[in-house]
């Protein structure tokens, strides 16, 4: 079954641009806000997303099916997550 992948990332961070890479590598499908990238109003839109899931407020933070929460670029928990 495939699974809904939602990344909150930053556009200049090393660690959101691996996990993209990790995800594109696997033909994992995702989408992803480059959170500094979007305009005042969204941004704190986003931002409050990204707290109720990571209150550390740290990047990336990768939502799986809406509920299961990887923070940073963990290669393995992502694989183990969508049964790479």
């Amino acid at each position: 079954m495939k699974k809904s992948v939602m990344m909150f990332t930053l556009s200049t961070c090393s660690h959101c641009k691996a996990a993209k890479r990790f995800l594109n590598e696997h033909n994992v499908e995702f989408s992803f806000k480059d959170v500094d990238l979007l305009e005042a109003g969204e941004r704190e839109e986003a931002l409050d997303e990204v707290r109720g899931y990571n209150p550390k407020l740290t990047f990336p933070t990768i939502v799986i099916d809406g509920r299961q929460v990887i923070v940073g670029f963990q290669d393995r928990e992502i694989k183990e997550a969508l049964g790479l």
